[in-house]
């Protein structure tokens, strides 16, 4: 199945992706020193728990219908960055909220912007509210809003959307309680092994005078932005690292943030280490808020890709160059993280370990540069179905209403695609036979019947990619794709942060970043799914809003309309959990599996425990947790883990779907210097009857001991 970007489709599974991501842009020298506390602001930062439905929901990212998720590795959280001028506090300019999901949604967004808008109308507003995601393809799915990225998820989950909205309002709502005097710096330091190019051949399509003005064919460069305190002590960071959040696989069903979240995890748990081991984790009482977000390179944490086809004679080799094939299909080539022979969650930590140390070295340094000056914010709507504009050369040309080409169905070696589909092959032949005449036959009448055919204006506009799927047009039972993006700058001081509606390539990356860089100092001065103009109507029309960004502004810029709702209209064939039940002569919470209570544990070994379980679709738990790890210390339990921590797994299995029972089994595998003593596994759970209410409950394993 493929890998949920702009580009890839399987067979009656069509995928678009939306996002909102992050592209920093300085025109500072990066060699300045920082000038003692410039620039004083406002500054706000909260955490929120947005973690939907952990099991019977598909996973966002890969757009695999088997990736159905099973349990809860570590929470998706939403961290939230307030900025406003101290001179003038009625008005936030910058608001910022960094979420744990695959890519941001405009109904999501629109439903944010709602709440604070209405429970702060001074101080939020449609402009200075942004939706920045973390790409991460570990996450709960169901939650965007239009219909293709909804149809491996079965439709609509309400329940994700909610506890995404739900969490990442109370993140704002917490940075904004904790708004204070405080002073901003910007820094940068390379990460060369945190990342690779997911298309290395691609790239070369580059002109090769382009390619000379780089070192690598991906960005290596981790900037960071600094929060401190007026007293110039640090309350935390906003990272911009190109790397995707694809180092946990395919094959993970366990809800998790992915490297994102890791290097978040790593870094706030090192300033405050009590707040992801206790009960402060679920209270939102954080003293240093860690965001690490992504930018708009399209990489992937990979040692390269490789052959997994057992008994070939291509097994374990390279994957082929050009068409990322593996005996002339995609299926078997799959890229590979740094720690992909250790375990699951092995190049989850390093690529997170990575990010982490890059920004502690930005942190500690002293060649940072101090920020000041005003805080703007700028946003439009920018309907791409046909935005004409013209070129630096002088033509005019104009964006194409959204279409899905052959290349599409190929996906990538992070989630490679289907049948006989090729990554980069424009052609609209596969190179089966028997699958071109099935296509001829078969599934062009299902592409033509589920999204229109395309008419000559449209095949010429998007010209040269041949349309698969004509997504553009498709608007039933509601809009396939969306057709209207955001467009959305902020300037705090010398910085100038664009939020991005799509993911880019490398190249188009840096082609955005220098032209904005350059229209930036002249004013100071003085994938491709809407056609291939794509980029260029992106380059200009975030260079016409710079202006927008001065200290004295007069007027707004002019904007399309928003796009329309589409919430209402959705479809969800996910079932209710219907009842749950214990077995005959047992109960809920009652231990199935102990832990062993003769032999103590070790550092590196995993304690393992099953109890009688209920569906945890019935309570999310958002702000709590289904398990702990509890100590005992003079004679009383202290949480000292909890299912935030990366020691520890919570899994769910339905025993029988008539008779409603299930089993859940909670890991813990022991970090080097846990103390040695005496603790206990305690699982949260929530049973829904036939009749009445939904009831919580505990179950309790055995004490254990770790020497």
């Amino acid at each position: 199945m493929p890998h949920f970007t702009q580009e890839l489709l399987s067979l009656g599974t069509a995928l678009y992706y939306l996002t909102a991501f992050l592209a920093s842009s300085t025109v500072l020298p990066s060699n300045d020193a920082i000038k003692g506390v410039a620039g004083q602001y406002l500054l706000g930062l909260g955490i929120g728990d947005i973690t939907g439905p952990v099991v019977e929901t598909n996973m966002m990212g890969y757009a695999s219908l088997p990736q159905t998720d099973t349990g809860l590795h570590m929470r998706q959280r939403s961290r939230a960055f307030i900025i406003a001028e101290e001179a003038n506090p009625q008005t936030v300019s910058f608001s910022l909220m960094q979420v744990n999901i695959a890519m941001g949604d405009t109904g999501v967004r629109r439903s944010i912007v709602a709440n604070l808008t209405a429970t702060y109308p001074d101080m939020f507003t449609n402009d200075n509210i942004a939706l920045g995601s973390t790409h991460q393809h570990s996450g709960v799915g169901g939650y965007l809003e239009d219909l293709l990225p909804q149809i491996t998820s079965l439709g609509y989950v309400a329940a994700t959307a909610d506890a995404i909205i739900e969490g990442t309002v109370i993140a704002v709502q917490r940075a904004y309680e904790s708004m204070a005097s405080g002073s901003l710096s910007v820094g940068n330091t390379s990460v060369v092994d945190g990342n690779a190019n997911r298309s290395p051949s691609a790239y070369l399509a580059n002109p090769a005078d382009e390619r000379a003005m780089y070192e690598y064919d991906t960005d290596k460069e981790l900037s960071l932005l600094r929060f401190d305190d007026a007293s110039g002590n640090p309350r935390g960071l906003l990272s911009f690292f190109p790397v995707h959040g694809t180092s946990l696989y395919e094959n993970n069903t366990l809800v998790s943030s992915d490297n994102k979240g890791m290097a978040a995890y790593l870094y706030e748990s090192e300033k405050t280490p009590s707040w992801y081991d206790g009960t402060r984790c679920h209270a939102g009482n954080n003293t240093f808020v860690a965001g690490f977000t992504q930018v708009s390179d399209r990489v992937l944490d990979s040692l390269g890709a490789y052959c997994e086809s057992p008994g070939e004679p291509y097994d374990g080799m390279l994957c082929a160059f050009n068409t990322s094939t593996c005996g002339g299909t995609v299926e078997d080539c799959h890229g590979r993280g740094p720690g992909f022979r250790i375990s699951d969650f092995a190049s989850n930590m390093i690529i997170g370990q990575l990010q982490m140390e890059g920004a502690q070295t930005v942190m500690n340094s002293d060649n940072r540069t101090a920020l000041s000056g005003s805080v703007r914010s700028v946003h439009i709507y920018m309907d791409m179905d046909n935005h004409t504009f013209t070129l630096p050369n002088g033509t005019t040309v104009h964006t194409c209403p959204p279409a899905m080409g052959f290349s599409f169905a190929g996906g990538t070696t992070d989630g490679p695609g289907a049948f006989d589909f090729i990554q980069g092959d424009n052609s609209s032949s596969p190179q089966n036979p028997f699958w071109e005449n099935l296509y001829m036959s078969v599934f062009q009448w299902y592409t033509d019947f589920v999204t229109p055919a395309p008419s000559e204006a449209q095949v010429a506009c998007q010209y040269p990619k041949p349309i698969l799927l004509n997504t553009g047009y498709a608007n039933l039972p509601y809009k396939w794709s969306p057709n209207t993006v955001d467009i959305q700058m902020f300037r705090i001081g010398q910085l100038v942060i664009l939020v991005i509606p799509g993911e880019l390539t490398t190249m188009s990356g840096r082609r955005i970043r220098q032209a904005i860089r350059a229209e930036l100092i002249s004013y100071e001065g003085a994938s491709t799914i809407f056609g291939q103009y794509t980029l260029d109507a992106y380059i200009d029309k975030y260079t016409s809003l710079v202006p927008f960004l001065a200290d004295t502004v007069t007027g707004t810029p002019a904007s399309d309309a928003a796009p329309a709702e589409q919430t209402s209209k959705a479809i969800s064939l996910q079932l209710p959990v219907v009842f749950d039940a214990a077995p005959f002569g047992s109960s809920f919470g009652k231990v199935k599996t102990d832990v062993s209570t003769t032999v103590p544990y070790t550092a590196g070994e995993t304690v393992f425990a099953t109890f009688v379980g209920a569906n945890p679709r019935n309570n999310l738990r958002l702000e709590g947790t289904f398990l702990s790890v509890d100590q005992l210390v003079n004679d009383a339990w202290v949480r000292h883990r909890s299912d935030s921590h990366p020691s520890t797994t919570y899994s769910w299995v339905q025993t029988s779907t008539a008779l409603g029972t299930s089993q859940v089994n909670l890991t813990w595998t022991i970090e080097d210097g846990t103390p040695s003593g005496t603790y206990r596994f305690v699982y949260f759970g929530d049973s829904k009857p036939v009749i009445g209410g939904i009831t919580a409950f505990t179950g309790e394993s055995s004490n254990f001991t770790v020497s």
